[in-house]
């Protein structure tokens, strides 16, 4: 602690002057004030700098995915020119959101039909199954291409699996060909779930559902299915069923050997399938290609997924549900 000399004021502290020897306060001031503005005006170059540069990183990003939709959009095939086999790709789960769906195979199969030196179109196939809706409509179509050109042959050909609805796909076509490891078939119609009322009554946790409609819940998995809820449902199923098999019927006509196992749900290799005359013989694309239709070049009319356009539609989805949940009251569901 010192004295003030000027108000007798104690003060705490008091720093020595650091003014250089020689030079005058103001001096020192302006020089540590200019290398302080100085810092500053370097660090917002730089922060600049990188703002520039993640803008045009995220520029690209965003001209690459529109350029990959613009690819994916269309059929590669669409210019084709000269003789040719066009082929279709059906991979993957089919659903109405995959790029197994009825809009994108349709459009893909339309495509190849129209082309004018199309000659044949291999529908390459590689699913499990999926939908049975999407099958139907894929089914349809097929046949209603098949009558508008009836020059233009139709073939599917099954890589690893070929089962359930991607079945019913190909049965369609005017042969199926396989290979002997195929998995093939599975003639049958499945809805799956669990059901936890059990464990919610071990644990005492009772579920609260209000529904308008006796049957509103059904298949709802924290509820008991009353016995007539089952037999609905298997109902439901075998209405399914049905169409399943009247479509394999007109398909594949008189070479299907009909036996108790053929529409259980079993699925075959492709060595058994042709044995059954569930397919026409052996083969992959570029020997169909080249030994049926004798035709070697192949050009692809898959429509790939729009990313864009399914970027844009999640987001529009996501909105308006948002905004539809924050008119309803609380509780209420819009499923």
């Amino acid at each position: 602690m010192s004295m003030n000399p000027n108000d007798n004021e104690p003060t705490l502290g008091a720093a020595p002057s650091r003014t250089p020897a020689g030079a005058p306060p103001a001096a020192w001031e302006r020089s540590v004030l200019e290398r302080l503005v100085m810092d500053i005006v370097a660090e917002r170059r730089r922060s600049r700098r990188w703002s520039v540069f993640f803008r045009l990183c995220v520029l690209a990003l965003v001209l690459a995915v529109v350029a990959a939709a613009w690819r994916g959009g269309e059929g590669s095939g669409t210019a084709a020119s000269g003789p040719h086999v066009a082929v279709v790709d059906l991979r993957g789960e089919m659903s109405a959101t995959s790029n197994a769906s009825a809009d994108n195979i349709d459009a893909s199969l339309r495509d190849a039909f129209a082309s004018p030196q199309t000659r044949a179109v291999i529908l390459r196939i590689n699913s499990p199954g999926g939908s049975p809706v999407q099958a139907s409509r894929i089914n349809a179509e097929i046949w209603r291409l098949r009558a508008l050109h009836k020059d233009i042959p139709v073939y599917a050909v099954c890589d690893e699996a070929c089962a359930s609805a991607a079945y019913y796909v190909a049965v369609a076509a005017d042969r199926i060909y396989v290979n002997p490891a195929s998995l093939v078939g599975s003639i049958g119609v499945l809805m799956n779930g669990f059901g936890f009322s059990g464990l919610m009554d071990k644990l005492g946790i009772t579920r609260r559902l209000l529904t308008a409609g006796s049957n509103k819940g059904f298949m709802d998995p924290f509820s008991p299915m009353t016995p007539q809820q089952k037999q609905y449902a298997l109902a439901m199923l075998e209405q399914i069923h049905q169409q399943f098999i009247a479509a394999v019927k007109k398909g594949r006509g008189s070479r299907l050997k009909i036996d108790d196992q053929t529409f259980s749900g079993l699925v075959w290799t492709g060595e058994s399938a042709v044995q059954q005359g569930l397919a026409d013989g052996y083969g992959d694309t570029r020997s169909v290609a080249r030994d049926v239709v004798h035709e070697t070049r192949l050009v692809d009319f898959t429509r790939r997924e729009n990313v864009v356009d399914r970027l844009a539609q999640r987001f529009g989805a996501s909105i308006g549900m948002g905004a539809a949940r924050e008119a309803l009251p609380q509780g209420w569901s819009l499923q």
